[in-house]
């Protein structure tokens, strides 16, 4: 159990159960008083029946910020909360690689991700809130069949080093069940 303000990093895989483990400890930290950040975008059908899902499975008293881009720069710009829960940071990278230009190489890739990630740290560090960030693990995978895939998978894994190394907590979720990394 934590005491004070925490950052707190949630990885695992997809349907591994990182959101409803992520709500369960925003709820006991915060209550009512968390902020969501959503970096999803609803660019079709499908995931815009993902994000509903999602709405009706959180509290509806918590406040919600959709933010794809700049999350780390936005955050401190909206009423404070005691918990901020970033859903999630495999997203908002993916956001970032896909609104690089086509000339953008993997270096360029990496460094925009990572931009990213320490503008998440630095508001962290600048407020008040303890913060709980998702982040799925796509290194356990295979490798992408096309360069844009495996530039996105190392980007996000870059970005889930950092944000772990910063951490003062990590877990990693499987079938469900939160397994303590750090």
């Amino acid at each position: 159990m934590f005491v004070g303000k925490t950052l707190s990093l949630i990885l695992g895989g997809a349907r591994s159960g990182k959101s409803a483990h992520a709500q369960k400890l925003a709820r006991e930290r915060g209550g009512d008083d968390v902020l969501f950040v959503a970096t999803a975008q609803a660019l079709d059908g499908e995931m815009a029946a993902r994000i509903e899902s999602h709405r009706r499975e959180r509290p509806a008293a918590w406040r919600v910020l959709e933010a794809p881009h700049h999350v780390g720069e936005v955050i401190p710009h909206v009423q404070p909360a005691a918990v901020v829960l970033v859903d999630c940071l495999t997203l908002l990278v993916s956001n970032v690689v896909l609104g690089l230009p086509e000339s953008a190489n993997a270096q360029e890739a990496e460094a925009a991700a990572l931009a990213e990630v320490e503008a998440l740290i630095a508001a962290y560090h600048n407020g008040t809130a303890s913060w709980i960030v998702i982040s799925n693990e796509v290194g356990l995978g295979l490798v992408p069949p096309y360069p844009v895939g495996r530039t996105y998978r190392d980007a996000l894994g870059r970005a889930n080093q950092r944000l772990a190394a910063k951490a003062d907590q990590v877990l990693f979720m499987v079938a469900g069940i939160p397994m303590k990394v750090k």
